[in-house]
């Protein structure tokens, strides 16, 4: 999984600090995923699926406010921030997930990508069910 962030983006840092810092999401996220941090307007080269990504547009001078979004960003749909990108473990993609989300809101998504749940969704009212039958576990 990748939280896709914004230096200037409060939400994003409210994501840090009420969120991934909580322990029944840490716990979990260590457990079973991979997670990076990837400042998507950021100036950093990344090499993923064989392809260099970039950011062309970056200003230096605008390092700590709104810049130019990175290419990577785009590649995997990032409109909003934060946004977390899952990826199966063949760094496949599965979704992005946009906006701020609670431990519990997290929770779902958490388990819904880790036991594949996801595949089995095929409407809205599938997603529906899904989260009406969902049995939270993480505290806030």
């Amino acid at each position: 999984m990748m939280d896709m962030y914004a230096v200037w983006c409060g939400p994003c840092r409210i994501l840090d600090k009420n969120t991934f810092q909580n322990k029944s999401v840490a716990a979990y996220v260590n457990k079973n995923y991979y997670a990076v941090k990837f400042n998507a307007e950021g100036n950093d080269e990344v090499s993923f699926k064989d392809k260099v990504f970039k950011n062309p547009n970056y200003d230096p001078k605008k390092a700590k406010s709104r810049n130019s979004g990175h290419e990577l960003s785009t590649y995997f749909g990032v409109r909003a921030y934060p946004t977390i990108v899952f990826l199966d473990e063949k760094a496949e993609f599965i979704a992005p997930i946009p906006g701020y989300k609670t431990p519990k809101q997290l929770e779902l998504f958490l388990k819904l990508f880790k036991n594949d749940d996801y595949k089995e969704i095929k409407s809205k009212e599938d997603f529906v069910k899904y989260q009406e039958a969902f049995q939270f576990e993480f505290t806030e």
